[in-house]
């Protein structure tokens, strides 16, 4: 089955538990609006790339994993855009879940969905008690503080920030969750994963910051100049345009040569260096070179 359809399978099973028996309509409508349509679901496909490498021995392990990182990835996107943080209209091309729902409800179905991704993960530990449990510590450390994407939110109201460690947090943690979770679903040990993620994670922060900086909101499908507009840290704002380009460039020269020796290590590499490929079209024609 190939890897998309394992992903959305695996996530519409879930958000369908969500919303089985007698719930609340508008709340249990949000948590699907919330995960669909769902973009290029990049990290459940990382995870996925990673236990398939790794040897996929356990693929309900796998899948399960895959969607509850996705999951959390959506709740924190229904957070991240709440007027308490970017307060943003649009996102993925359609109005956010609290302009279509709501504030209240937002708030709820990202909550619903955190809780969530970690009920998926518990799901499966009759499979394999010792990987699920890793799976779930790994997400939550990930998730939370002091490294994952609470951590990446708070650094946004420091008065100092520290630029390398709010982009690992923020965008870094779950790009290493997604590649360390695929190893430990497959049975591999998550640490030689680490760094492969992390610089996964660091281009697309820094992509992100040069979408935000150089592409329209209707190319983008949401709000764009939000970094200034909310002064928060980015690479443009520190490394100017040209300098952020070289960063970028520099992170991701090194991520194949991050991946860890493994049975799947050939296909793997393919799969990253057309993610570096799909990260580099974020720039102009003549940067690319």
């Amino acid at each position: 089955m190939p890897i998309e359809t394992r992903i959305e399978a695996a996530i519409a099973q879930a958000i369908a538990r969500g919303q089985a028996g007698q719930t609340p309509a508008r709340l249990a409508d949000a948590l699907d609006y919330a995960t669909s349509p769902g973009g290029a679901r990049i990290r459940p496909t990382i995870l996925m790339s990673v236990a398939m490498a790794c040897g996929d021995d356990r693929p309900e392990l796998s899948d399960a994993a895959a969607a509850a990182l996705e999951i959390m990835h959506c709740a924190s996107l229904v957070h991240d855009d709440l007027p308490c943080f970017d307060d943003a209209d649009l996102r993925r091309g359609k109005p956010s879940v609290h302009r279509a729902y709501s504030e209240p409800l937002a708030v709820l179905a990202g909550d619903a969905l955190i809780i969530m991704s970690f009920e998926i993960l518990a799901r499966v530990a009759d499979r394999d008690a010792a990987r699920a449990n890793a799976l779930i510590l790994a997400l939550a450390r990930r998730s939370g503080m002091p490294n994952g994407i609470c951590a990446g939110q708070g650094w946004e109201s420091e008065p100092t920030v520290d630029l390398e460690a709010y982009h690992r947090s923020k965008t870094g943690a779950l790009f290493i969750a997604a590649t360390q979770m695929g190893a430990i679903a497959a049975g591999h040990e998550p640490e030689p994963w680490y760094e492969l993620g992390a610089r996964i994670g660091a281009a697309f922060q820094v992509a992100d910051d040069l979408r935000d900086a150089l592409l329209d909101a209707e190319t983008l499908g949401k709000p764009v100049g939000q970094d200034d507009l909310h002064g928060r840290p980015n690479a443009v704002a520190e490394l100017g345009v040209t300098g952020a380009v070289t960063r970028l460039k520099d992170i991701l020269a090194g991520a194949i040569s991050s991946i860890p020796s493994c049975p799947g290590e050939a296909r793997l590499a393919k799969m990253v260096q057309m993610q570096a490929e799909r990260i580099i079209s974020v720039l102009p024609a003549r940067m690319r070179a």
